[in-house]
């Protein structure tokens, strides 16, 4: 049996699967949310989901799919409605537990249905925007909002924006509440700035413009739940067994859960499902949950992705179960980044925290591939680590050898090899991998042209417009980068032109 079989009929046969489902999948759209990934389906989702089980929210989420990669036709065949497996350790007690999701109402493609979209700004229910472009999605870029769609999220933000204030002439209930959930340093912030910019330069009307100053909130926040990418056939296969039917849209996740927004007691009033699971947390300041977050979890990601993807590893639980990568992930966590994180936060603290984390990197259940923690690898280096590695060097003239080590991995998986189409690939002991980040065609040149390692090294660490900041003047972290680079790993900068060859099938929205 599969998902895809939904009706009332079949439900009613397996209530086990989907208890109150009438009335579930008849609640109103109240949520409009920009991206299908599992991040969002395995943690906004997931709480909207929960408060409409315990009758609190009774709300449903509109979601626009905003890429290219893919479409909608998984989502439509299965009425919208997933499967979330969730599996750990909670408190000392194993969890399994696999949740049916019906939050979701409907999937509609920006570049296929715009108009759709703009018609959901009319809906005076519809009061909440969620998001999740990755960190390069929330940019202020050349853009028209009256595109058939805008290009980019802000610009497609703008315009929904500006189709609610028409259509209801400005008046104060209308505004919204607009929660991104990139891992960026005041998100709500920079988003809000950037839809003001828009509305300036397409010279929008003041009214509009006063209109989202008084009646509008964008909350900076954090989310924090380890969500890998597609699950692997294994897992699809063992999940389906023991439920006894196929979801080509299942997702898995641990089952730690932290949504962490940043507003007031309005926007607490309007988000109501909060009140479902303590792992929403709505507060004046998150700096806090969000420099932990970003700093030890994410910042450790990005630093040992590429050095475990390169040792020949796949996943995170892999990477803690070998004695080098795991000592590696700890020691840089713990010794190096948990000492300079640019918030005042006490060590100890810090360290309780990357020790919660670590235990959360060992789940045998969650098979995160560090294939998926390299997209957009670059951006993720600088807004992740670079601000932590700047701070270092304010308590110390030594440089940070760990970080060193893993800033010279994502140097060498940074290496094209292979091109086709405007798409890149680095090599692995003979096979092929994607590298999915704005960033390879810098790297592509660069490697072509550098004489050797060490010079790319150098060349890289001191471009000022991939960091802000000429990297070389930290003493000492050159020479510490370009000593890890001298290895056969870094050798080849050849590039082949391979005719006909595919990017893997690698969910990015």
């Amino acid at each position: 049996m599969s998902l895809s079989q939904l009706s009332p009929e079949l439900l009613d046969q397996r209530p086990d699967l989907l208890p109150n489902h009438t009335n579930l999948l008849a609640l109103p759209e109240k949520i409009i949310q920009f991206g299908t990934g599992v991040l969002l389906r395995g943690l906004p989702d997931y709480f909207v989901n929960k408060a409409n089980q315990q009758g609190i929210f009774n709300g449903r989420i509109v979601v626009v799919k905003s890429t290219n990669s893919g479409g909608t036709d998984a989502f439509e065949s299965q009425k919208n409605v997933f499967s979330h497996s969730i599996r750990g350790i909670e408190n000392g007690n194993h969890v399994d537990e696999l949740v049916i999701n019906t939050a979701i109402s409907r999937t509609i493609s920006a570049n296929v249905n715009w108009a759709e979209i703009l018609q959901c700004a009319h809906n005076p229910e519809l009061k909440i925007v969620i998001s999740n472009t990755t960190e390069v999605g929330i940019q202020l870029t050349e853009d028209d909002i009256f595109a058939s769609p805008p290009a980019s999220y802000p610009g497609k933000l703008t315009a929904y924006l500006y189709e609610r204030f028409n259509a209801f002439g400005g008046s104060a209930d209308s505004g919204m509440v607009i929660i991104p959930t990139e891992l960026i340093v005041n998100s709500g912030q920079k988003l809000r700035d950037i839809v003001f910019e828009h509305a300036k330069r397409h010279n929008l009307d003041e009214k509009f413009v006063q209109w989202l100053e008084k009646h509008n909130h964008f909350c900076s926040s954090l989310v924090d739940r380890i969500v890998p990418g597609k699950p692997d056939a294994e897992t699809v296969s063992l999940i389906s067994e023991k439920q006894g039917y196929r979801d080509d849209l299942l997702i898995v996740s641990e089952v730690y859960r932290l949504w962490a927004i940043e507003g007031s007691e309005y926007v607490r009033s309007v988000l109501t499902f909060a009140q479902a699971d303590q792992g929403v947390v709505i507060e004046p300041d998150i700096d806090l949950y969000r420099e932990l977050k970003l700093r030890l979890l994410n910042g450790t990601h990005t630093l040992a992705c590429g050095l475990c993807f390169l040792h020949g590893l796949d996943t995170v639980s892999e990477s803690m179960q070998n004695p080098e990568t795991a000592a590696f992930i700890a020691d840089v966590m713990l010794e190096e980044l948990a000492p300079a994180i640019p918030y005042p936060v006490d060590l100890a603290r810090a360290q309780e925290f990357g020790n919660q984390v670590l235990d959360r990197f060992r789940n045998p259940f969650i098979r995160h591939q560090l294939i998926y923690i390299t997209v957009q690898y670059t951006a993720k280096m600088k807004l992740r680590n670079i601000p932590t590695l700047l701070n270092h060097y304010k308590s110390s003239e030594q440089a940070p050898e760990l970080f060193a080590k893993g800033f010279a991995a994502f140097l060498k998986f940074m290496k094209p090899v292979v091109h086709n189409d405007g798409s890149y690939f680095g090599d692995r002991d003979g096979q092929s991998y994607p590298i999915r980040c704005d960033s390879a065609p810098y790297f592509d040149e660069i490697w072509q042209t550098a004489s050797s390692p060490l010079d790319l090294a150098a060349k890289v660490l001191a471009d000022v417009t991939l960091w802000d900041t000429d990297l070389t003047l930290l003493p000492g972290f050159l020479d510490a980068v370009q000593s890890h680079m001298v290895d056969r790993d870094a050798l080849d900068t050849t590039l082949r032109i391979v005719p006909g060859a595919d990017a893997p099938n690698i969910d990015i929205s």
